[in-house]
């Protein structure tokens, strides 16, 4: 079967998951957030096939979401770095995971839990809110498509 492009959608949620929407992708990017750089600690993590991990990480680097270094330790090797716009995709990941905890995981599962690094308390829900600050349900969403 022969994968859409959506790059010319007017839907911003379609045109994200063109390029972000595959699985290997966004553990990438939620790898690079817990601080892997390395090529071989991205394989070692997520089992990926090398070709699927380079083609992968290329495109992340050629969208400005990773950036390539010199290796933090002088060595001759490479690092991955997340950029703002790599790092702007945290949201959604923590979005992802709550998600994920809240309904596929049995009660008492163990399961990642996030926390914040100064409290080392866990993460308050994610929550969608007008501009004057008012908490927002599905209901009190719409989307204005424009006319192509």
């Amino acid at each position: 079967m022969k994968r859409t492009r959506l790059e010319n959608t007017p839907c911003p949620t379609a045109r994200a998951l063109d390029l972000i929407g595959d699985w290997w992708t966004l553990l990438i990017v939620r790898d690079a957030m817990r601080g892997m750089t390395r090529f071989s600690e991205f394989q070692r993590s997520l089992g990926a096939a090398k070709n699927i991990l380079s083609t992968r990480l290329k495109t992340l680097v050629a969208e400005g979401i990773l950036k390539v270094e010199p290796a933090a330790d002088g060595s001759a090797y490479q690092d991955y770095v997340l950029t703002e716009k790599g790092l702007a995709l945290q949201p959604i990941l923590v979005a992802l995971g709550q998600w994920g905890s809240e309904y596929l995981f049995e009660e008492g599962e163990a399961c990642t839990r996030l926390i914040d690094t100064q409290s080392r308390q866990p993460l308050r829900q994610i929550e969608l809110q007008a501009q004057d600050g008012r908490i927002l349900q599905s209901r009190d969403i719409t989307a204005i498509i424009p006319e192509v």
